[in-house]
Parts: C-alpha cells; sequence; structure tokens
C-alpha cells in the first residue's frame, strides 16, 4: 500500500516546489510562460520520443490498445456533445476540456504507478501510443485552427503534423516498430533531456496553482466537474465493461486497463492549454482533483479486481 503511493508523492512534491517558487515570485512574472514553451517545443519531444522508443512492440500492440481506445473515445465524445451543444461552448474550450475528461498521465504518473501496482512500467505504453499518435495530432488540428484566426484545414493539420510532440512520437515509435538499435551518442543526450520534461512540467504546473482557487469562481465550474467526474468514475467502468465482456480479456488485463482508465488527467492537456491560450482553468483544476481523487479509486480498482 505504502509503495503504490510513491508515484503520487513524487509527483506532489515537485507540484509542491512549483507552488513555493510562485508565491515567492522567484522566476519572476514571466515563468509560466517560459516554461510552457520550453516543455512543449523541447522537453516533451524528447520525452515522448524515449519512452516510445524503448517500448516493447508486442506491448504497443497489445488488447490492451482497444480496450483502452473505446474508453477514452466514449468519454471524451460524452463531455464534448454536451459541452458544444447543451453549453454551447468554443471550439478550443470542448477540446481542453475533452481532453481532460479522457487523456490520462500515462507517462509520469502511469509509468511508476504502473510499476508499483502491476509489477511492469510497460502497460502504459499502449496509451500512451493512442494519445500521442491518434488524439494529439487531431486535437492540435483543431486547437490551430480554433486560435489561429481560422485558416484552411490544410493548413491547420499541416502544422499539426509538424508539432515537435506528434514529430517526437512518431520518431520514437518509429524505432520501436523497426527494431533500431540507437548508438549511445544518439540515445544517452536525448534520454538526458528527456529526464528534464516531468520535473519542469510539475513545477511549471505548480506555479500555475498559486493564487488560484480550484472551482472559482470562472464560470466553467460544470466543465470542471464533468470532466472530473467522467475521468474518475466514467472512464474506468467503460473500460472494466468492455474488456471483461466484450474482449474477455484475462483478470489480470482487465486490471490493467481499469487501472490505466483511472489514472488521472494528463499534465499534459494544461500544456496545450497554455500553450494556446484557452481552457486553462478547466485543465488545472480537472488535473488537480482527479490527480487528488483517483488515489482511493485506483486502491478500490486493485483490492477488487486484483
Amino acid at each position: 500500500m505504502i509503495e503504490s503511493l510513491t508515484g503520487f508523492v513524487v509527483v506532489g512534491l515537485a507540484i509542491a516546489v512549483g507552488y513555493v517558487i510562485g508565491r515567492i515570485d522567484l522566476l519572476g512574472e514571466h515563468a509560466r510562460p517560459v516554461l510552457a514553451r520550453l516543455t512543449f517545443f523541447v522537453l516533451s519531444p524528447f520525452l515522448l520520443f524515449v519512452v516510445l522508443a524503448e517500448a516493447d512492440v508486442r506491448t504497443l500492440f497489445s488488447a490492451l490498445l482497444p480496450v483502452s481506445a473505446i474508453a477514452a473515445v466514449t468519454v471524451i465524445a460524452v463531455y464534448a456533445l454536451i459541452a458544444r451543444f447543451a453549453w454551447r461552448r468554443s471550439a478550443g474550450e470542448v477540446v481542453i476540456g475533452a481532453l481532460s475528461a479522457g487523456q490520462v498521465n500515462s507517462n509520469n504518473i502511469g509509468i511508476p504507478l504502473s510499476l508499483y501496482l502491476l509489477g511492469s512500467a510497460a502497460f502504459p505504453a499502449p496509451v500512451i501510443l493512442l494519445q500521442l499518435l491518434v488524439f494529439t495530432p487531431i486535437s492540435m488540428a483543431i486547437l490551430e485552427a480554433a486560435t489561429s484566426g481560422g485558416g484552411s484545414l490544410r493548413r491547420s493539420i499541416g502544422r499539426a503534423l509538424t508539432n515537435p510532440i506528434v514529430i517526437g512520437s512518431a520518431l520514437g515509435t518509429l524505432v520501436s516498430v523497426s527494431g533500431i538499435d540507437l548508438p549511445p551518442i544518439i540515445f544517452e543526450p536525448a534520454t538526458l533531456l528527456a529526464n528534464a520534461c516531468v520535473p519542469v512540467l510539475l513545477i511549471s504546473y505548480g506555479i500555475s496553482l498559486y493564487g488560484q482557487r480550484v472551482l472559482g469562481p470562472s464560470g466553467r465550474r460544470r466543465d470542471i466537474v464533468l470532466a472530473t467526474g467522467l475521468k474518475l468514475v466514467i472512464m474506468p467502468v467503460v473500460a472494466w465493461v468492455v474488456a471483461r465482456f466484450v474482449f474477455a480479456l484475462s483478470p489480470a488485463d482487465v486490471l490493467i486497463v481499469v487501472v490505466l482508465a483511472a489514472l488521472p488527467t494528463a499534465q499534459n492537456v494544461f500544456n496545450y492549454s497554455q500553450r494556446y491560450g484557452v481552457g486553462e482553468t478547466i485543465s488545472r483544476d480537472t488535473v488537480f482533483l482527479t490527480t487528488i481523487g483517483c488515489v482511493p479509486v485506483l486502491l478500490a480498482a486493485t483490492l477488487l479486481l486484483g
């Protein structure tokens, strides 16, 4: 039980450091945008390249992939329909809210928790692949179109496909699938930069929390509550139903997909909202609430299914 909380302690400490930095104004008023751009354009691409390049192809394309995809697409679609047609949110806010509901923190929380709860750090790899090669290009294309004042769909898709995060993910998958053994002179510098991504991202998130109140009077409380409920409750339930009754997976694999679905919202969603200047309150508060709320959900899942 204590070991299963290690991943949360590591993440929480980094966020707390960021909060203190923001409180004492150590890095100045430009810290948040500078760290956000550093993470988005430099560190994240290297991290995703390294994670996917080291992933086992058999794990990447296992039965965990379609189950995780169905669970994520279900909650993303539910959120998008409600936010767009019932609440009349803008396209950018719908994308950020939908990602907050359906994109899990499969890397800096998913990997350590998978190791401590499930016995292997490789299980989040299919989810990482799904999010980075499917969700991210689509989301980037919509966000580019929604925040750049229009423009052609072809141009928006082109900008999304040349996004450093997408390129890093695609190159990492190519290395894994092809079985290329990269020499240390290439892989070790990439790993060095990749290792800086998670702490910088978490510190940036911690800085953003200073001076903010969760579920404050932003006019987006119901968006945050909806995204949080879908993420913590509906997504794990859908994953369990699909894995158990549609794909008839083994009990061990059912536990894996439920744990992956119950992971908190990815901090990358907050990074995207900062980069494009839309839905920042939704992503920030949903990340915070799901990071705290997923602890009892994950422990209950391991006790009931493990």
